[in-house]
């Protein structure tokens, strides 16, 4: 299969430029103006933009146990339609996946449905309890990261074993932030708190660090004071916590303050914050409405990313591109973000100049809660493609 973009704007973490690009089979073949030569689809990409596709750190995909709420081949769909190819999925499914033989299952599922490369997080205690760590020794090469998100852990001498344990098999620990003893009382020091344990307990021990969902601005500056002190730490913050402030929507970390967002964007501009992940968290109408925390956010990140960030000059679209495809990426130890010949031909397609009202009869995600019904957002995706394949053409033509 040949594939030819005439005319592309072709943006990654590094370049900005407008050339033609052919994929053949799985790769980018070339890359160089005026390309003319047989294809089996030619794309006029005149005035759009051809981006690596995006990679996301966090989200829940619900499979297996709540999957009324999501299962692997929606979230796959979803994330198809928001320019993803790439995901990381939370272990806090049922039963917990705190074990290789469900990891195994979920990878085992994900490959037979071949629509996004998924890795899967497993926990870093036995059933999500904070009480036993999971058996780190059954861990392949495979297990990248592990995680408790959802409740984070409390235990101070556990997280030390655990970091200690993540360095002697070469593993980092995704750290949701919160002192569940606090949060009763102020939300804001329970994520401050578990940041500054958890950054000083990187450059104790050397563990690779990554903190998800930052929302707070003591958080952003905790983390940046432990990366000037050498601690092995990296972070995220979401799209809503970007964009939205001082609003009643339930998630957690709960939205912040404008200080904290301002805090956040500074944090994106000076190197701070590595990533930008959406935190996907379907839940249905009814847990919705019985106080479930989290919204879906895999169709809406770049959207949401684009308008607030760079349609309003915060930063440049290349900067973007490195929060979203190349810094992920780099977290996750693949080879991926940069559009190159050679390179495997991960790729989103993006018209800028469009603009989308946000609907929920769109969504792709089995689940809807989303706080941004109504809204307009600029830099609609296109199209998708992994592994040369289009796997998203603006719904006329999906791979199911």
């Amino acid at each position: 299969m040949k594939i030819l973009f005439k005319d592309c704007r072709i943006v990654d973490h590094k370049d900005d430029y407008t050339t033609d690009l052919l994929i053949e089979d799985q790769y980018i073949k070339s890359i160089e103006p005026n390309l003319n030569m047989s294809a089996d689809i030619v794309i006029d990409a005149k005035d759009k933009v051809l981006m690596p596709s995006f990679v996301d750190l966090h989200v829940h995909f619900r499979d297996p146990g709540f999957t009324y709420k999501e299962d692997l081949k929606t979230g796959s769909h979803a994330a198809l339609k928001g320019g993803y190819t790439r995901v990381y999925a939370m272990g806090n499914t049922k039963p917990v996946c705190d074990n290789v033989e469900i990891y195994n299952d979920i990878i085992k599922r994900n490959e037979e449905l071949d629509l996004v490369d998924l890795h899967q997080i497993i926990t870093i205690t036995k059933g999500l309890e904070g009480k036993e760590l999971t058996d780190f020794d059954s861990f392949d090469d495979s297990v990248k990261f592990i995680s408790d998100d959802g409740k984070g852990v409390l235990s101070n001498k556990l997280m030390y074993e655990a970091c200690l344990k993540a360095v002697e098999k070469n593993i980092g620990i995704m750290i949701h932030a919160e002192e569940p003893e606090i949060s009763p009382i102020d939300y804001r020091i329970a994520e401050d708190l578990i940041t500054i344990r958890d950054v000083y307990l990187s450059k104790a021990t050397g563990c690779k660090i990554h903190f998800s969902h930052v929302s707070t601005k003591d958080s952003i500056d905790a983390i940046r004071l432990g990366k000037q002190y050498g601690a092995n730490i990296t972070c995220e913050v979401t799209p809503h916590h970007i964009l939205l402030h001082d609003v009643d929507y339930r998630v957690n970390p709960p939205i912040r303050e404008l200080s904290d967002t301002r805090s956040i964007i500074e944090g994106i501009l000076d190197g701070t914050v590595d990533a930008i992940a959406t935190d996907h968290a379907p839940h249905s109408k009814e847990d919705k409405e019985k106080g479930a925390p989290g919204m879906i956010g895999l169709e809406t990140a770049f959207m949401i990313s684009y308008t607030t960030l760079v349609a309003k000059g915060l930063i440049d679209l290349k900067l973007l591109s490195k929060v979203m495809s190349y810094n992920p990426s780099r977290i996750l130890n693949v080879d991926h973000g940069e559009i190159k010949v050679g390179a495997l031909a991960d790729l989103v397609l993006v018209d800028l100049n469009k603009k989308t009202k946000i609907d929920e009869f769109t969504f792709k995600s089995k689940s809807k809660n989303s706080p941004f019904y109504g809204y307009d957002f600029e830099g609609n995706i296109e199209m998708t493609i992994r592994h040369g394949k289009i796997m998203y053409d603006g719904g006329k033509n999906d791979n199911r």
